[in-house]
């Protein structure tokens, strides 16, 4: 049977920002190492990361900010210009002398010869490569007109940039930019992940995202609890061999509801994607005008547009939603099925216009074994909030979702987030080429096949977001992520559920 193995590497587990400046202190000391000897460590990391991204650079741009960040910061310049590089470091305040670790990194810079000028924006041009460390983990309040300047002047700019940490401006924990925010070609972040980097805008802004332990990797992970997890495709062992006794019956009996009138193609998506992710048997409830469309081309799909008591009777799970619409029809086949999978505890997925129904009439339906799969505006609606609250903190918000429907929540996105009201984890695979109409009905169709294989509701979860995902993956380096179809996803989910 299917499981999650799941690596105790840190580089899969996240942190908040507080947990890391908490805790690397003590991390250090039981290391055997001391503050000044991480921010060394860092710097050297950031310095290797700027050869690999521009092997051939020769001019480096430095900026930095007041703190610790800006002692990293110092510490890649030292070795740049060790190794015979050309190094501006501009400051936002240059007269400043730094305290503590950071005071001790600028002083050894200006000891190397090094010197501390004000921000000038034809440098950027000049340069090869961009070493942003002008703010860390520690701000949480809209930035300084100083640092906004600085900020949108290298965002205007094409010289590569690499960010200490975190890209300055946003947010480390929850990826909302404070204002204004760095768009990184690379991050460098230390001892822990924060979560802000891995979904949303965030990811956007980190762009590469490398991670460094520090040397400090196991004591650290010792005295933090991580607040969420990260999952790729490795981490599931697959399917594994089908029984050779077996039969269609033993794989399940998907029903999926949905493509109302004008809408067909929603529904055949979603159904057609669970026949190749290994369901047994799917039929589709859909509306009268639809029937030849979701049946036709595809003989293997129980198509019917009446007796939706008697198909949710045979059925041993349910997907709800693609293209279901929001008319009368629709509401009464959103309420018969809700009736029936919660009177007869039979694991559903709430896709799509379900979803608009369900927030409608949310107190009136409890069920044990659901997955809902919002996108932020389909959360928004689910949670009586704005698309820009749930973007602004979608950790958060997928918490919330999955807490007040007692649900599975998908919140779909750049580093789509599994929530089940315990735990969080964050999906690692996807691209921009997956944002094209009918992709979110071939992942309700995944997650519904695995339902019906018999996968527990948290695994399939987690599974089927992975496979839909890393399948996008797998389509764009074939042929990359312009005019990517949702259907071109079928190929690839049953190559890698077979895999």
């Amino acid at each position: 049977m299917l499981d999650t193995q799941l690596t105790s590497s840190l580089s899969y587990k996240l942190f908040r920002a507080d947990q890391v400046r908490e805790n690397e202190g003590q991390a250090a000391a039981d290391s055997g190492c001391d503050m000044f000897t991480l921010m060394q460590r860092a710097g050297d990391v950031v310095f290797k990361q700027c050869l690999e991204l521009m092997p051939n650079s020769d001019v480096y741009l430095v900026l930095v900010g007041q703190g610790n960040n800006a002692g990293d910061g110092y510490i890649a310049a030292i070795n740049a210009k060790l190794a015979g590089k050309q190094v501006h470091l501009c400051a936002v305040e240059p007269e400043r002398t730094l305290e503590g670790d950071a005071g001790k990194a600028q002083q050894r810079w200006l000891d190397s010869g090094g010197s501390i000028n004000g921000f000038d924006a034809a440098l950027l041009e000049k340069s090869d490569v961009v070493i942003d460390a002008l703010l860390g983990t520690g701000i949480n309040s809209y930035i300084r007109n100083e640092f906004a300047d600085i900020i949108d002047a290298v965002n205007t700019s094409s010289t590569p940039v690499v960010s200490v940490d975190v890209p300055s401006g946003l947010d480390a924990n929850t990826g909302q930019s404070l204002g204004r925010c760095v768009q990184a070609d690379i991050t460098v972040t230390f001892v822990g992940i924060k979560p802000g980097l891995v979904t949303g805008a965030g990811k956007q802004s980190c762009g590469k995202l490398v991670y460094a332990d520090l040397g400090i990797g196991k004591a650290f992970q010792a005295l933090a609890k991580a607040s969420a997890t990260m999952l790729n495709i490795d981490h599931f062992k697959g399917m594994g061999p089908r029984e050779i006794n077996s039969h269609k019956g033993t794989y399940g009996r998907l029903l999926c509801i949905g493509g109302n009138r004008g809408t067909a193609g929603a529904i055949r998506l979603a159904s057609e994607a669970a026949l190749r992710s290994g369901a047994g048997m799917v039929r589709v409830y859909t509306h009268e005008s639809s029937v030849v469309q979701v049946s036709a081309g595809r003989p293997e799909l129980m198509v019917t547009d009446f007796n939706l008591e008697d198909a949710l009777a045979w059925a041993t799970c349910v997907v709800i939603g693609p293209g279901l619409g929001q008319d009368e029809w629709a509401e009464s086949a959103f309420e018969t099925t809700m009736k029936h999978c919660q009177s007869q505890n039979k694991p559903v997925v709430i896709d799509a216009d379900a979803l608009n129904l369900l927030c409608q009439q949310s107190t009136a339906y409890t069920l044990s074994d659901s997955i809902l799969t919002p996108h932020a505006g389909e959360a928004a609606r689910l949670l009586g909030v704005s698309i820009d609250d749930v973007e602004s903190d979608r950790f958060n918000y997928a918490r919330q979702c999955s807490q007040r429907y007692h649900a599975v929540c998908v919140l779909k996105g750049a580093g789509t987030l599994i929530d089940n009201e315990k735990k969080t984890w964050v999906c690692r695979h996807g691209n921009p080429g997956m944002a094209t109409a009918g992709s979110g009905d071939v992942l309700s169709g995944i997650l519904g096949a695995l339902l019906a294989q018999g996968v527990e509701t948290d695994i399939a979860a987690k599974y089927g977001v992975v496979l839909h995902a890393k399948a996008g993956d797998d389509i764009a380096q074939l042929y990359g992520q312009r005019g990517m179809i949702a259907s071109d996803l079928f190929d690839a989910v049953r190559a890698l559920i077979n895999h």
